[in-house]
């Protein structure tokens, strides 16, 4: 079975929906999400979009804020560009009906670790959750857009596919739509576009600990990897400082806002810890928290620290923060009596398919944009709040181009059926679930937040042994969304591993204590 769509769109995030709204008007339009069509990374996102929209503040600050956040390895006519698009978003986004919390009928504007200015634009704690909903209420009334829900991509359709063999230095491959597994009726079809866009968001699920959905399994990266795509940066992995450390959280984000908003980091003595690091102490860039934090779990040989914001109004507190503080209250916390308790988490990948300014990737027909993309924005450390700029930004920009590309492709006629072989064999279901767990282990405990070349080593020997007993079982079982996502995961793994491996200094986010000083010879992007 196979459908056709002008434009298809791969995820049902911030960056999917604003794509599809730019192009519906030029075609016909496929959304395809392996879950609900509102599961997404940016349904999760508390805090909010950074732009610049007080006549105090300035591009140049924000501009120059994000360079210092990224290490030296933000691409500064990237950082340009969501800057100055910044503000028409937002606007954009209000008039789609997205509801920003404002005061007196101005933008409240809150402020995150490593801003110079307050610029975040948000909707209380849920600003992802609104801005989804605005651009789903918008994609649900478009006559060109169909949202296909409980549909997993599987694999990018190239050449390949057509007999002809495809390497990284080729450059003239073409993506032609997708395989995909419809998990309600259990098929694979193929879905032919003339221009496919990659918007699959984030891959914290390689990770033990994480903030993100159980979605995010670098399904969108891997895919690209397995194209033949060029890949960047992924050894930089941003760990939020503050989940909420509790065992039925499952990793619940503590907005970077709370401590914008003056909380404070203490440890289990109560003693406030951040100004022995940095002098922007609560307010330092995530990494350098994260590593904080880290250090004084190690050296404590404690589980967790504190989040302090005891010493603030409550009813501020619960004005600001609603759902951080019914979350935690159902957790037996209440944020306005008692300190939180928090540990690091995998939060976000600033590496991903390299694209250009336009979205293009190094596959013609195929665009990314969002977490999956690695667009030059975020270089070494994302600065907070700059994620869901850059997907709406880059999802917009992209959809240009793509409208150009498809008035002058096709639809491929020759594009085989998947191929069914193999059987199912119930006894080694186990083996997915385990290896899951191992493969996240092993990450949380070698590629964290602080490596080593020891570590890393000995992470790249156990990921290749999970890689063959998956490939094994892969090719003689029945295709299913457990089994490609725990494959997604392992090349996320690799990826990860392999950029990390050749990193010989600390920057940004990635922290090596072989290396623990950046390296000028060193200051480049790792393309895989």
């Amino acid at each position: 079975m196979s459908r056709r769509f002008d434009f298809l769109v791969i995820g049902s995030g911030s960056a999917g929906l604003n794509f599809a709204l730019q192009v519906a008007d030029h075609g016909t339009v496929g959304i395809i999400t392996k879950k609900d069509r509102a599961e997404s990374n940016t349904n999760y996102a508390q805090g909010g979009i950074a732009s610049v929209m007080d006549a105090a503040d300035s591009y140049e600050k924000h501009i120059e804020d994000t360079l210092v956040a990224g290490a030296g390895l933000c691409k500064r006519e990237a950082v340009e560009l969501i800057v100055t698009e910044g503000p028409t978003v937002v606007r954009e986004l209000m008039d789609m009906g997205a509801a920003f919390t404002a005061h007196a009928g101005r933008l409240d504007l809150g402020r995150e670790g490593g801003h110079s200015h307050n610029r975040i634009v948000h909707a209380a704690d849920m600003t992802g959750r609104e801005i989804e909903r605005a651009l789903l209420s918008r994609v649900g009334s478009h006559p060109n857009i169909t949202v296909l829900e409980h549909v997993f991509a599987m694999e990018l359709i190239t050449e390949h596919h057509l007999g002809k063999h495809v390497t990284r230095y080729d450059d003239d491959t073409h993506c032609f739509g997708a395989y995909v597994l419809n998990t309600i009726s259990n098929r694979v079809e193929r879905i032919l576009a003339k221009t496919t866009l990659l918007a699959t968001g984030g891959a914290g699920r390689v990770y033990a600990h994480t903030t993100n959905p159980e979605i995010a399994t670098g399904d969108g990266i891997a895919m690209a990897f397995r194209a033949k795509a060029r890949v960047a940066n992924m050894e930089f992995i941003q760990f939020h400082p503050t989940s909420l450390y509790h065992p039925g959280a499952d990793g619940f984000l503590i907005s970077e806002a709370v401590r914008g908003h003056g909380a404070i980091l203490r440890n289990a003595d109560g003693v406030a810890f951040m100004e022995q690091y940095d002098t922007r102490k609560e307010l330092a860039p995530r990494d350098i928290v994260a590593r904080a934090i880290d250090d004084q779990l190690k050296k404590r040989g404690e589980e967790c620290v504190y989040l302090d914001l005891t010493h603030l109004d409550p009813a501020d507190v619960r004005a600001h923060f609603p759902n951080i503080a019914a979350q935690c209250a159902e957790y037996g916390v209440d944020i306005t009596t008692e300190r939180i308790p928090v540990v690091p988490a995998a939060h976000y990948i600033c590496g991903g398919v390299v694209t250009d300014l336009d979205g293009r990737t190094s596959i013609h027909g195929l665009f990314a944009a969002g977490e999956v993309a690695c667009t030059g924005v975020h270089g070494a450390n994302r600065l907070a709040s700059n994620s869901l700029l850059e997907a709406l930004v880059f999802a917009k920009r992209a959809a240009a181009k793509a409208i150009a590309y498809a008035s002058r492709a096709h639809w491929h006629e020759h594009v085989p059926e998947w191929d069914y072989s193999g059987t199912i064999n119930t006894e080694e279901w186990v083996l997915i679930s385990h290896n899951k767990r191992e493969l996240q282990q092993l990450m949380w405990n070698y590629v964290g937040i602080v490596r080593s070349d020891l570590r890393l080593e000995r992470a790249f020997r156990r990921t290749r042994l999970l890689y063959e007993e998956t490939e094994n079982f892969y090719q003689r079982t029945r295709v299913s969304v457990p089994l490609c996502q725990l494959r997604n995961l392992i090349t996320i793994a690799y990826l990860v591993i392999r950029s990390a491996m050749g990193r010989k200094e600390s920057r940004g986010l990635h922290y090596t204590t072989d290396y623990p000083q950046p390296d000028e010879r060193e200051k480049r992007d790792s393309v895989i």
